[in-house]
């Protein structure tokens, strides 16, 4: 099978398989360009800071520069700080479980599309595993 003729970000050539007239894989055939946006304005507008984040570090600004200017006394400001601090590790782990629970829905659909199970209990087979997922990736690629 032909392999995409693109040359990567890093300066590497791609080791995707081409598809189609131009030599390309899905990643770099021009016709695609449009798609590949807007999947990755996708992932960016997920990850940006959430509102909770922004008053988070707003209350902590406005916290010290309270403190500096001597308004606020500085035992009550580390009990403020502290509580601010258990809701940015509340925030922090829900993120956490969000994604653990989307990359582990996206583990079980390439093991459901690859037809593996409980077979991959150790690295050796993980490896051939992903082997075999980078090398017919076509065969099983949604449509």
């Amino acid at each position: 099978m032909a392999v995409c003729s693109a040359i990567k970000a890093n300066g590497e050539p791609c080791t995707l398989p081409a598809n189609g007239p131009q030599w390309f894989c899905w990643a770099h055939d021009p016709a695609n360009r449009e798609k590949k946006h807007r999947r990755m304005a996708s992932r960016a507008a997920r990850s940006k800071p959430s509102r909770e984040l922004t008053a988070l570090k707003a209350q902590l600004q406005d916290l010290t520069k309270r403190v500096l200017a001597s308004d606020l006394e500085t035992r009550r400001a580390a009990v403020a700080n502290q509580l601010l601090n258990t809701r940015l590790r509340a925030i922090e782990l829900e993120r956490k479980i969000k994604e653990t629970a989307e990359l582990a829905t996206r583990l079980e659909a390439l093991d459901f599309v690859l037809g593996y199970t409980d077979d991959l209990a150790d690295e050796a087979n993980i490896a051939a595993a992903a082997e075999v997922a980078r090398t017919n990736w076509p065969q099983w690629r949604a449509a």
